[in-house]
């Protein structure tokens, strides 16, 4: 089974464990987001990333391009809670 099916498969999953309520804000939300031109300025595939800092989970100041001189760089963002 390829990526794209777990993915659909993980998405028919959850869509029956949120409350209707809660799908029509996410989905309300997103379609937001979709039509506030966001998209457009959003990093492409295959585009180089911007240069940034953050702090880490340990409250420690990282630099994307300082990490990449060391090794390759997994990003992850936390969406939080609905």
């Amino acid at each position: 089974m390829g990526l794209q099916d777990k993915l659909n498969r993980m998405k028919e999953s959850t869509k029956a464990k949120v409350p209707q309520e809660a799908l029509e804000i996410i989905h309300r939300a997103t379609e937001d987001l979709k039509n506030s031109g966001i998209l457009n300025r959003v990093v492409k595939v295959g585009q180089k990333a911007p240069d940034f800092t953050l702090t880490n989970t340990e409250n420690h100041a990282v630099n994307l391009y300082t990490l990449l001189t060391e090794s390759p760089v997994l990003l992850v963002w936390y969406r939080g809670k609905w």
